[in-house]
């Protein structure tokens, strides 16, 4: 199993993206979660929601945050749950722009996909780019986190009669 990574764009963008970055205060405009087998998972205003694609990476416009915490399985469940759903333009105005907290059931946009893809469930709306980058490096971090990327794959520990 490969590792999954925070893909967070710093390139230049459209209107939206510099808008975004103004707002937040950030370098950061927008967020994809990258499985191993090389999908790119969000919600994305361009691709009009919930979607799937292949993007070539270009270190010029995107940083790459390892999450080794991150759950392949709960990231897959929720992408299939929520596949097609439409890009949610008034949640972020309700939850990014004025900070209330609104958002629609039935769209997304790029944090909150993937901040519910990470587990962050019961605020993913509140989450911008820059946030869950900040979020993520704080948990990788902590100790164990650490610890446990360190160690060995089950596959690869050797036993004495192995």
């Amino acid at each position: 199993m490969g590792l999954i990574y925070l893909a967070l764009y710093k390139g230049k963008g459209r209107l939206f993206n510099r808008l975004i970055r103004l707002w937040t205060r950030s370098r950061y405009s927008h967020c994809e979660i990258v499985m191993p087998d090389g999908r790119w998972l969000s919600a994305s205003a361009m691709d009009g929601g919930v979607r799937a694609k292949y993007i070539e990476l270009n270190l010029a416009h995107w940083d790459l945050i390892p999450l080794p915490w991150a759950n392949t399985n709960r990231i897959a469940h929720l992408f299939r749950q929520h596949a097609g759903k439409g890009y949610d333009w008034a949640g972020i105005f309700f939850s990014q722009l004025l900070a209330s907290g609104l958002h629609s059931r039935r769209r997304m946009f790029c944090s909150e996909f993937c901040a519910a893809a990470l587990g962050f469930d019961t605020s993913a709306q509140r989450f911008s780019p820059a946030m869950l980058g900040e979020v993520a490096h704080r948990i990788n971090r902590l100790p164990f986190v650490q610890l446990a990327h360190s160690l060995p794959d089950r596959h690869e520990v050797r036993t004495p009669h192995g």
